[in-house]
This record gives C-alpha cells, sequence and structure tokens, in this order.
C-alpha cells in the first residue's frame, strides 16, 4: 500500500515578523503538512524562523531542509535542535545535508573541503547529535549532562531526521540514519555551487541504489523529493525558458520530463506525481516558495482523489 501524500514548502525570503507570520499562516490555509526554511547566507537563520513559524500556525510541522553541516559545531547545533523543538511543541523535524556552495563558506570564514571531508563531517554530526540528543533510556524532562554542563532536552523522544543526499557515501548515511530519505534531484553543475538537474533514468538508479543500501532496515524510510518548479498552464514553455537558458543541454520536452518539474495543466501535473510515487516511492514532496500558491491546486486534487 501506497504511503499517504505529505507536502511541504520551503520558505526561502525573509520577511519582517508580520509579514513572516502572515506567510507561515497562508501556507498552513493551503494545506501544507511541513513548513521547512534552508540554511544560505541570504536566507532566513534556519532556528528562529522554525520558532516563528510554529507560533504563526496550528497544524503544520516544521523542519530545516536542509541545514549545511558544515556551518554547525554538533554539540552547539544540539542545543539549538533540542530547544526549537521544545518552543515548536514538538514539531520539529531536523534535514542535514553537506552545504554545496564554496562562496557561502568563505563568506563565513569557514573552510569549504572536499566532497570526502564533508561528508565525513556530516556522518560525524549524526553520530554527535544521536549521542546528544537520543533518548537512551532516560526521562525526556531530564538534561543530559556533557562534560559536567546540563544540555536541554527536545520534547519529541526523537526529532525526525532528514538527511538530503544524491552520491554514493551520503545515500548510505541516508540508510543508516534518516527517517527521511530526501533527494535532490540534482548533481553538482560544472559551475561551484550550482546543480544540473537529473533525468528520469538517472534518479531511477539513485533511488535503486538507496533502496540496496537500505535493505534491512527495520522501519522503511518515507521518501521526499525536492520540486524546483511547479506551473499549471496549458502552455509551459514560456515557464520553461530559464531553465533551458541555464541547462542548454536540455529540450522543451527534456525539461517536461524532468522529476523535479512539474509544469503543464493541472490534471497531467496531478497524474505525474501519482505515477512518481508509484515509479519511486515519492510520498513526500517539498515545493519552493514562488511554486507555494501554483502547487496548492495540485495538493487539494490529490487529497480530493485519495479521500
Amino acid at each position: 500500500m501506497a504511503r499517504p501524500f505529505r507536502f511541504g514548502v520551503n520558505l526561502l525570503t525573509p520577511a519582517p515578523a508580520a509579514e513572516w507570520r502572515a506567510k507561515c499562516r497562508r501556507a498552513e490555509e493551503l494545506g501544507y503538512d511541513v513548513l521547512l526554511v534552508p540554511d544560505h547566507l541570504d536566507g532566513p537563520a534556519p532556528f528562529p524562523a522554525l520558532v516563528a513559524a510554529a507560533g504563526a500556525t496550528e497544524r503544520p510541522r516544521v523542519g530545516t531542509f536542509v541545514l549545511n553541516a558544515g556551518f554547525w559545531n554538533p554539540t552547539l547545533l544540539a542545543r539549538e535542535v533540542a530547544t526549537a523543538d521544545a518552543l515548536t511543541g514538538g514539531r520539529l523535524e531536523l534535514g542535514l545535508g553537506t552545504g554545496y556552495v564554496p562562496a557561502e563558506h568563505e563568506a563565513a570564514g569557514l573552510p569549504y573541503g572536499s566532497a570526502r571531508e564533508r561528508v565525513d563531517h556530516l556522518r560525524r554530526t549524526v553520530g554527535e547529535l544521536d549521542r546528544l540528543l537520543g533518548s537512551h533510556g532516560l526521562p525526556r524532562s531530564r538534561p543530559r549532562s556533557i562534560g559536567g554542563t546540563s544540555m536541554p532536552r527536545p520534547v519529541q523522544s526523537r526529532v525526525p531526521l532528514l538527511i538530503g543526499a544524491n552520491g554514493d557515501r551520503m545515500l548510505r548515511l541516508t540508510a543508516e540514519h534518516a527517517d527521511i530519505a530526501a533527494f535532490t534531484g540534482a548533481r553538482p553543475g560544472p559551475v561551484p555551487g550550482t546543480l544540473e538537474p537529473l533525468g528520469a533514468e538517472e534518479l531511477d538508479e539513485r533511488v535503486a541504489r538507496y533502496r540496496d543500501l537500505a535493505r534491512g532496515r527495520a522501519a522503511e524510510a518515507e521518501l521526499n523529493l525536492l520540486i524546483q518548479l511547479v506551473s499549471v498552464t496549458d502552455d509551459p514553455e514560456p515557464v520553461l525558458k530559464p531553465l533551458l537558458e541555464r541547462q542548454s543541454r536540455l529540450t522543451l520536452d527534456d525539461a517536461l520530463a524532468l522529476p523535479v518539474v512539474l509544469a503543464g495543466p493541472l490534471q497531467q501535473i496531478v497524474a505525474r506525481v501519482r505515477a512518481q510515487r508509484e515509479r519511486y516511492g515519492f510520498s513526500y514532496l517539498t515545493v519552493m516558495e514562488p511554486s507555494m500558491e501554483a502547487f496548492a491546486p495540485v495538493m487539494e486534487r490529490l487529497r480530493e482523489e485519495s479521500a
């Protein structure tokens, strides 16, 4: 039986308090299940933004999508996670990744490191978070002592962990530790800090690799896909023109077939989302903030058909 759909929106644009709260309430009204914040220097700081999002809403969970592990000391991150989970009433989901924009590390005065070094750091971070935040039989109300210093505890016995992955080592880490396996649907581009979308067959191979690595898990992970563009339209060519200009190797038909692109008439998009859940197992979809309104009728139709 297919896992029920769940939908998230990645809120990218900083805003004053009233505007931020209104945006979060609008996302809740549209039916989003998770309000998410990424971890880029030109965007909002994730944890205070999520606490504010939870304070403005009642139903949605909140999460990072995804934290750049290279920006974070694991012990200090554990404190942030525990505090944010407490202040959001146990609604937090923690998304982690390696980061892919060297210029952000340079601007922050932090080492970028090789791909191997970034994955190694993420693996250490996941291990430390498990050690510092894992229940290990302790009552949740009891602070954990680290080197004689008490650490706050999250409300949830386990804050759900999402890892965004594409390469083999990241997929292995995801298979070993993540409650939610998030597929970027992209690979690093030729210019540092850029990404290129994966075609349907390439994504087939990545998902198959993950499933092979995850064989034997006690509980199957939820599978997520980050959708880059949504447009409900009878004429998708003008909408896709900027993508085609950035990705000159793609034809219009290629772009329309990308798993991370949903462009076309409403019922056609709904059918594609259902087909991708059948093909890949993606039941949790995240859209970008600019697509928040456009994706709403797709969510509504999918829920009507599932009722």
